[in-house]
Formats: C-alpha cells, sequence, structure tokens
C-alpha cells in the first residue's frame, strides 16, 4: 500500500491528492464585484459550511499564476459582499466556462449569456437562474499557508430559492428538495458527478444505545 508524505510531492501531486481524496465537493459559484462596480462570477469546490448559529460558510481562494489574490478574493475584500449559488447538474458546462482566468473587470456572467438579478441586501447581483443563492456578507479572511490561499468566510444574509424547491423538514423546518435540486459535485482531475440516488438513515438515541447496551 503506497505511503505518500506530503512534504516529498510536488504541488500538482498534493493539489490532485487532496481533491481526489475529499469527495464529493459541493460548488459555490460566487458572483462578486470590485469598488467600481465590476461583477466577476466564478466556481470553487473547497466550499463548505461553518456553522448555522450564526449562519457561516467558507471558500478557499488561491491566488493567480500572477501570485495576485483571484478577482473573487480580491473582490470580497474590498466590497466585503458577494453571493454564492447551488449549481445544478443543468449548468456543468456553463459553470466550467465561467472557471477559465480572464482579464480583470470581464464580466463572466455576459460572456456566458447568463442572466443577472439585483439582490436584496447586497449590492452584488444574483444568478437569476440559479435553483439556490445566498445573499452573504464578509466575516473574515484567513491567510494560512504563507499567505497563499484566502479562507473567505462569510455570514449567510438571506436564501432564494427556487419555486418548489423547499420541502417540509424535520420538527417543521424547511429544507431543499435535493431530487429537484440535482446539484452537481466536484470530483478529482476534470471529474464531476450529480447526486441522484439518496438514502436516508436514522441517527441512533441514547435510549437506543443503552437499549443495545443492556
Amino acid at each position: 500500500m503506497p505511503d505518500l508524505v506530503a512534504s516529498e510531492l510536488s504541488t500538482l501531486e498534493r493539489y490532485m491528492l487532496m481533491t481526489s481524496t475529499i469527495v464529493p465537493r459541493p460548488i459555490a459559484w460566487v458572483t462578486s464585484m470590485d469598488a467600481d462596480g465590476r461583477l466577476n462570477l466564478a466556481p470553487f469546490s473547497f466550499f463548505q459550511g461553518v456553522s448555522a448559529k450564526p449562519p457561516l460558510v467558507s471558500v478557499s481562494v488561491s491566488r493567480k499564476r500572477s501570485g495576485e489574490p483571484k478577482d473573487t478574493w480580491a473582490n470580497i475584500e474590498a466590497t466585503k459582499e458577494f453571493v454564492i449559488h447551488s449549481v445544478d447538474e443543468a449548468h456543468a458546462h456553463v459553470m466550467v466556462e465561467t472557471s477559465a482566468e480572464v482579464e480583470h473587470g470581464e464580466d463572466e456572467a455576459a460572456m456566458v449569456g447568463l442572466k443577472t438579478v439585483t439582490s436584496d441586501l447586497v449590492q452584488v447581483p444574483r444568478l437569476a437562474d440559479a435553483p439556490v443563492a445566498m445573499e452573504c456578507r464578509l466575516v473574515e479572511i484567513y491567510t494560512p499557508a504563507g499567505d497563499a490561499v484566502g479562507l473567505i468566510v462569510g455570514e449567510v444574509l438571506k436564501w432564494h430559492v427556487r419555486d418548489g424547491f423547499l420541502k417540509e423538514g424535520p420538527r417543521g423546518s424547511r429544507i431543499i428538495d435535493v431530487h429537484k435540486l440535482r446539484p452537481l459535485s466536484r470530483l478529482g482531475g476534470k471529474e464531476y458527478a450529480p447526486v441522484r440516488e439518496v438514502f436516508e438513515m436514522q441517527r441512533p438515541s441514547a435510549e437506543d444505545r443503552s437499549g443495545r447496551s443492556a
């Protein structure tokens, strides 16, 4: 069985192992604006929830080949606002198109023909056709790993959910219907996968555990 020591691997090898081990990963499709109001759209798969109280999310953004922060990082640092969109299977190919590195100030949403609409609580527009959009305000940008990466933590201020995509959840809550959302996930290399098969499991209670040990 191969044993791989991180310090002995190239950056590419570490990236490939990370992205093929930590799977599947949700994709944050992020709109942000620079100080002059120019829109940027880009996808990131080092994306995760942080907490529900308050509702926090994190997105990890690296630097450009030139060493400058990517536009998403620079924009959020400047304006303190952004919108995260869920990516469904139907938007797979257009999402990948927006991952190309273009000149600062280029509007990727317009380049690929995606319509945007005004957000309610932040100045950054959101994608009109996204199944779910979360308006976010910056909490903090952490720069571990020698400032090579910006770990952006934001607070979700408002959700926009496509009609019919909410269903009843536990104890009177509401949740997104994953069967309708059909979210796209990122795997290793050039691989992606939609969520199509879902099953439920009941979390055991303390009574269940005590009954089994009796």
